[in-house]
């Protein structure tokens, strides 16, 4: 049941208030910081708002505006947009308390410009989340890219710049050239770009074409980083750490991912996809960036590069999982947008930590750090095992599902795919908490604990302690999740 409400407007209104609001404190950072942790207070539990009547099967609708007849850029809330949203909202908390204390430790500068470009980013995830259509979706979509691009040049070093002119490019050149036209050719097939469940193609494209289109929305969604489209991510690592932990968990990535996932079940329909077998292809490529990633993941010696390669493997799960067109690929794919989230944003606080306390980049240069630092390598080693997927931590649920849907439809190499990526995790992530923790100092450094600032150490334990809560409330998040409409 439709239900027409302004109340999906706030989770996008409330960012971008916080916006103006930091913007509007400059020459008082502590009111500045203020606003922002207030913000994203706020937010949350404006998300909370919505699941009372998502739960009663009711699906809130507002028009933002109608420039073109029969075509609206409005939200709506639906249950998997909801997860997302939830995800980015309760990340952001621990994120802006992060940023805080390290760009405080750290001494950078622009802090204004940074919690500003921040928060627009965190109202265009939203909006992303609440698209009740291709146009609003793909509106959000350029929005958070644009957003995001002061963030990754933030330090407007000659590093900075390219990282950011690699970003920028490769994000809209997918979304323009590629995103867009699948949008257009939707629209023209379809007579309509409305998110359905079971999607809006079923009957009207004839099936020879779809796994083009099929491709055209996957390479479309750039940050979604399927190989070759992937280069942005890692040149993206230039920025400050609280960025990556926005890019690689709370919202670009997400969104990326998100986007692929609500195509397949509202655009494209599960079943098309199963009778016609045409995302076969896409699988591949999933498979083929999930393995390949994990590989180059295990040869970089720089941490934020290597948990960079690491992300864009993690993702690929999420995409394989949708492309395997069946309920528990989509259940497992949605599953995994909440656990991966949860253990990379806390591997990224800890390198951040990392970095910050002792200017230390490589993973060569960590022996014996975790005496000195159990706090954070301890949390580093929670987040290490929930993305590898072993239980008690959350990720073990999303991986099963994935497997699962892999054996369940055949798929054998997929699932060896799976797997094999699942222990190349072990490799390139365990030796680092290992090495830290029973490998001798380098001579001449301390012994003794020596933490980074609280205000970096308590949310890394508590974003570390969202891993064990993902896995104890598993059921819970499942059950969530069989609610997206899949017919």
């Amino acid at each position: 049941m439709i239900v027409e409400s302004i109340t999906p407007a706030a989770l996008i209104a409330v960012p971008v208030f916080v916006a103006f609001l930091a913007a509007a404190n400059m020459s008082r950072p502590n009111v500045r910081d203020g606003v922002s942790i207030v913000g994203t207070i706020i937010t949350l539990l404006c998300t909370i708002v919505l699941y009372p009547a998502t739960l009663r099967g009711e699906k809130l609708d507002w028009v933002l505006l109608a420039p073109i007849e029969d075509i609206a850029i409005r939200l709506t809330v639906e249950p998997l947009g909801l997860l997302f949203a939830t995800v980015a909202a309760v990340l952001w908390i621990p994120t802006t308390l992060y940023a805080i204390g390290y760009m405080r430790s750290n001494k950078e500068e622009h802090h204004t410009q940074f919690f500003f470009c921040f928060a627009v980013s965190i109202a265009a995830t939203m909006g992303i989340a609440l698209a009740g259509n291709l146009l609003t979706l793909f509106i959000f979509y350029e929005m958070l890219t644009l957003a995001t691009y002061p963030l990754v040049t933030h330090k407007r070093t000659a590093d900075a710049g390219r990282g950011g002119r690699t970003y920028l490019s490769l994000l809209l050149t997918t979304s323009i050239g590629f995103f867009l036209p699948a949008i257009i050719i939707t629209w023209g097939v379809a007579g309509t770009v409305d998110f359905e469940p079971g999607g809006i193609l079923k009957g009207k494209l004839d099936p020879v074409y779809l796994p083009w289109l099929i491709a055209l929305f996957a390479f479309g969604v750039g940050k979604a980083a399927l190989m070759p489209f992937h280069r942005w991510l890692p040149g993206a690592m230039v920025a400050p750490t609280p960025v990556s932990a926005l890019l690689h968990a709370v919202a670009v990535v997400k969104a990326g991912v998100f986007t692929i996932t609500k195509v397949v079940v509202y655009v494209i329909g599960v079943d098309f996809m199963a009778e016609t077998g045409a995302a076969e292809a896409m699988m591949w490529v999933a498979a083929f960036t999930l393995t390949a990633a994990s590989v180059i993941a295990m040869r970089q010696d720089n941490l934020k590069a290597r948990l960079a390669y690491s992300t864009i493997g993690q993702l690929s799960y999420v995409v394989l999982g949708a492309m395997l067109a069946t309920a528990a690929g989509v259940y497992g794919a949605a599953m995994h947008i909440v656990m991966h989230a949860v253990g990379k944003i806390t591997l990224f606080f800890c390198a951040g930590a990392i970095y910050v306390h002792t200017k230390k980049t490589n993973i060569s240069q960590l022996d014996g750090l975790g005496r000195r630092m159990p706090f954070t390598f301890g949390a580093f080693f929670v987040a290490s095992l929930c993305i590898i997927g072993l239980p008690p931590l959350g990720g073990a649920w999303s991986k099963w599902f994935l497997i699962t849907a892999s054996f369940d439809t055949s798929h054998w190499i997929m699932a060896a795919a799976l797997i094999v990526s699942s222990l190349l995790n072990i490799a390139y992530l365990l030796p680092i908490v290992s090495n830290g923790f029973f490998r001798s100092n380098p001579a001449g450094e301390s012994e003794g604990i020596d933490e980074a600032p609280m205000m970096m150490v308590i949310p890394l334990c508590v974003t570390a302690g969202l891993c064990f809560l993902a896995f104890l409330f598993g059921d819970a998040i499942y059950g969530f999740v069989q609610l997206i409409p899949l017919r």
